[in-house]
């Protein structure tokens, strides 16, 4: 019976308690952990939720927007100030959803390669290196062609549906093309 407790644990999210005074309470452990230990448990790959300790309401978006927003204010920044306005942009528009959703499966495709690369490297011998060397633009190519032909359909996708969207409106203003 403790065997298959055990593995629910493992299978459920670890709950982080955030008090009023702003402190992070880990119940895993039964400590106070900051925002960068937050963080390593991202990294880690620790399924996680971060709750308000007195209502229970889930804060996890908000407590990874506070750790992005820290990654970009220190260091070396990964969004240039012209993609987060663009980002800025979508919200409330009408492709909100989509750019959602095409950014999810855009980082979700580059995870992806990366894993394959890690996990290739790992049997790597002197001499597979020297053949990926010769090899690596053809290589980078067909692993990259599924990430395009994925980009390429999501932004046709949603330009037929900004297509559909202003004629439909144009339609509701009796503006039909």
């Amino acid at each position: 019976m403790s065997g298959q407790k055990s593995a629910e644990t493992k299978s459920a999210p670890r709950v982080i308690k955030k008090y009023p005074n702003r402190r992070l309470y880990d119940t895993d452990t039964s400590s106070y952990i900051t925002l960068a230990e937050v963080r390593q448990l991202v990294m880690a790959h620790q399924k996680l939720v971060v709750r308000d300790a007195k209502t229970g309401e889930d804060l996890t978006r908000s407590i990874l927007l506070q750790i992005i927003l820290e990654e970009e204010a220190g260091g070396v920044p990964m969004f240039t100030e012209a993609v987060l306005a663009n980002i800025i942009r979508f919200y409330g528009h009408a492709m909100q959803g989509f750019m959602g959703a095409y950014l999810e499966k855009n980082v979700q495709a580059f995870t992806d390669i990366q894993v394959k690369l890690a996990e290739q490297s790992q049997s790597v011998t002197p001499e597979m290196w020297t053949r990926f060397m010769s090899l690596q633009s053809p290589m980078l190519k067909g692993m990259m062609g599924n990430y395009v032909e994925q980009s390429q359909s999501m932004l046709a996708q949603m330009q037929e549906q900004m297509h559909k969207q202003t004629e439909q409106m144009l339609g509701a203003f009796g503006l039909k093309r």
